[in-house]
């Protein structure tokens, strides 16, 4: 029994101590600013993998956004390869220039977001539909400004700590 518990310990450990943060990619380029790579009009595609790594859905998504000096109003539109329609509306209000919150209906308490160079870090914790009730994901969302037209982000989806999923978005902007 003690051997489970140290090595159930070691993984929870490693797993919140390491890996990267958003300030590692402060002196980078291209700077991400995201409140005017997401203004306008934005089209993203994705895929959904399990835990195991396996597609399991894939999606469109048509995004836009309204900048008024201080918040960032992110209407979005995801088509599900099996039909599904969901939207979304985040509110995300800029702080300073490296931090932001955000809010949305289906988001549990308040998003909060870390710009760095090309990096934009966002932790929030998202209801999700399952079998007709919702689940508390806890999403570690990173994304990577390319060039002047493309994002790519990196999703990891956690439940009492361990993954459940993973999302891979790119975006490109019009």
């Amino acid at each position: 029994m003690r051997y489970i518990l140290t090595l159930f310990l070691t993984f929870f450990l490693t797993n919140c101590v390491a890996g990267m943060k958003p300030e590692d990619f402060k002196d980078q380029k291209p700077r991400l600013i995201i409140e005017e790579f997401l203004k306008g009009n934005v089209k993203a595609y994705g895929i959904l993998q399990n835990r195991s790594g396996k597609v399991t859905r894939q999606f469109s998504a048509d995004l836009n956004g309204k900048w008024d000096g201080s918040q960032l109003i992110l209407d979005e539109k995801f088509n599900w390869s099996d039909g599904e329609v969901q939207t979304r509306q985040w509110k995300i209000i800029k702080k300073n220039n490296n931090y932001y919150e955000g809010t949305a209906a289906d988001v549990v308490g308040t998003a909060k977001g870390y710009s760095y160079g090309p990096a934009f870090k966002f932790e929030y914790v998202l209801l999700v539909p399952v079998k007709g009730r919702e689940i508390k994901i806890t999403f570690d969302d990173w994304i990577f400004k390319q060039d002047e037209r493309v994002a790519i982000n990196r999703a990891k989806m956690t439940k009492f700590g361990l993954k459940v999923a993973e999302l891979t978005v790119v975006f490109f902007k019009d």
